[in-house]
């Protein structure tokens, strides 16, 4: 009689018994679990305390009814448990519709299938189903998925066609606060860790450059991000890469743009910009880079000033020390934004 039971029956009986409220039910799911690990009837009869007629009683029900049967009958009152079609059903209902608390859950599956789950037997429920509770992302309203896919084909084109001392860097600005926030980390129950911060919010303004070919990493801290900041980040690469194209992708901001930009590269024919579309961070792979800087640096304490700055750029001087995390972080499969 081992081993009768699908993997998917399991998984339902014993989620079912984890949300068990009454003994009755929970004796009558163990059963048949124990029947499945091997356990002789007398064994089982022992262990839970029932007759040796009672456990074979369950067993016959089961084999008559299945798992529906069984649980509809005995498990969490006459409103019975969800059938596997109707798992089905509100899993897709839960892709479509986000809901923000299981309270809701449990109301929709009242209306919806005539049963009744307590908060914490949905919440097994939901596990089981595949759901996690967590935070939705913010998406551009204005993305445009066209002009997205066109961007992608023109760099991958891009980087087929340029000769090998041409390179191709993404570009953007991030401005990192000098004050610590608290963030989300396993901390002992019933504990409080605390971090020190400053009141002030003063905050660097970096402007940097990746090329992921080598992992060539350029950051320069300026008082702002506009056109001159621009000039000299082209400079500096300049200086960086003696020979051969400079690429620069860069985003919409109006310094981007700028006439004087624009002059200044007439005096700079290997520097080409290659615009981003709008509402896409998506496809600048230095933002990775920045969100890796913040997850690194999120807890780090600096008293004044100029001692963050030190540390910030300090931290970039000695990026390759991360060359392995980066090296699968920072590559370009694209995501792209619905839109």
């Amino acid at each position: 009689m081992k081993d009768f039971l699908l993997p998917k029956e399991i998984d339902v009986l014993e989620e079912a018994h984890r949300a068990a409220q009454q003994k009755r039910a929970a004796d009558r799911i163990k059963t048949i679990l124990l029947l499945n690990e091997g356990y002789p009837y007398e064994t089982i009869a022992h262990l839970l305390r029932l007759d040796d007629t009672t456990v074979r009683r369950y067993y016959k029900e089961y084999n008559e009814e299945g798992i529906d049967g069984l649980l509809e009958d005995h498990y969490q009152g006459s409103s019975g448990f969800l059938t596997w079609d109707e798992e089905l059903g509100l899993r897709e209902q839960l892709k479509v519709h986000t809901y923000q608390t299981v309270k809701e859950i449990v109301a929709y599956v009242q209306t919806q299938y005539k049963k009744e789950y307590s908060i914490e037997g949905m919440t097994h429920v939901l596990h089981r189903l595949g759901f996690v509770y967590k935070k939705t992302k913010v998406l551009p309203g204005k993305v445009n998925r066209e002009k997205q896919e066109v961007f992608k084909q023109a760099y991958y084109e891009l980087k087929q066609t340029k000769r090998p001392e041409d390179k191709i860097y993404f570009v953007d600005a991030t401005h990192p606060q000098h004050n610590n926030m608290p963030f989300y980390g396993w901390i002992y129950k019933g504990e409080t860790k605390t971090i020190k911060t400053n009141s002030g919010r003063t905050r660097l303004n970096l402007n940097g450059a990746l090329n992921l070919e080598d992992l060539e990493i350029t950051v320069l801290s300026e008082k702002t991000i506009n056109t001159h900041s621009m000039m000299r980040l082209i400079l500096t690469i300049q200086e960086q890469q003696a020979t051969g194209d400079i690429f620069l992708v860069v985003d919409n901001a109006s310094y981007n743009h700028s006439y004087e930009l624009q002059l200044f590269l007439t005096d700079h024919p290997r520097v080409h910009l290659r615009y981003l579309p709008a509402y896409s961070p998506n496809l600048n792979i230095i933002e990775r880079l920045w969100k890796f800087f913040h997850n690194k640096h999120h807890d780090a304490y600096f008293e004044k000033f100029k001692e963050f700055e030190i540390a910030v750029l300090s931290f970039f001087e000695n990026i390759h020390q991360y060359d392995e995390e980066l090296k699968t972080l920072l590559t370009d499969s694209f995501q792209t934004l619905p839109g």
